[in-house]
């Protein structure tokens, strides 16, 4: 940087040419010295001190600190909400700059969500005893099946992906994925299991245990009945 520097305009040659910095660039990047022209131009940027655009944000982030500060509401707020309040008081920011700020500085608006109940008993419904008693335990395949559904939020609404796993090879034999969690995204999961057993060669289920929670899907009439055929 120093050598660009000392050596910027000096004139060569007999046509009096001036060294520029791309062609100094250039002709130290041939010697191993690689570096860019936008590189220099930033270093002498830094040096020379804050420019506009710095001095302007730090305006911002300490317009929005100030804010956060003085109640703890104006915490919570997003970038949008915030900028809003930003104009209101007198600050000519566009909202973009707040956005970008509030990314840097790491500051955040709470987020609301709705939080997803999966396991709704049916107090109606007749509840199968457990079997397993929590012993987690099989000595083969197919002696005892754990049913679950979970879900996650994606750009098109819930998504809700049912899944049976083999506790003998901790090994998921069936799944499903549905927006809705309703009786037939389980029943879909099981018939998954069976038809994936079946085709690697299980000639029975009849010794399986089925365990799962009282969720009100799992303990519908159509699914224990599927269950049972």
């Amino acid at each position: 940087m120093e050598f660009i520097s000392a050596h910027q305009h000096t004139r060569v040659g007999a046509d009096g040419l001036k060294w520029g910095v791309e062609s100094m660039c250039a002709v130290l990047s041939e010697f191993g010295v690689t570096i860019a022209p936008s590189t220099y131009y930033a270093h002498r940027a830094r040096q020379s001190g804050p420019s506009k655009t710095d001095w302007a944000d730090a305006a911002v982030i300490d317009a929005i600190w100030r804010l956060r500060k003085s109640q703890s509401l104006y915490k919570v707020l997003g970038a949008r909400k915030t900028w809003i309040v930003l104009r209101t008081n007198g600050l000519d920011v566009s909202r973009c700059v707040v956005e970008r700020v509030m990314r840097e500085m790491g500051w955040r608006g709470a987020c609301k969500r709705r939080r997803v109940r999966t396991t709704v008993a049916d107090p109606a419904a007749t509840r199968a005893p457990d079997r397993v008693r929590r012993n987690f335990v099989a000595g083969a395949p197919d002696r005892l099946w754990v049913a679950d559904f979970t879900y996650c939020r994606t750009r098109a609404g819930w998504a809700y992906t049912a899944f049976v796993t083999d506790v003998y090879a901790r090994k998921i034999v069936g799944w499903k994925v549905a927006t809705e969690m309703t009786q037939k995204l389980v029943t879909d999961a099981i018939n998954h299991a069976i038809d994936t057993r079946k085709r690697s060669g299980a000639t029975s289920l009849e010794s399986l245990i089925h365990h799962s929670d009282a969720g009100s899907q799992y303990a519908a009439v159509a699914f224990t009945d599927r269950l049972a055929r």
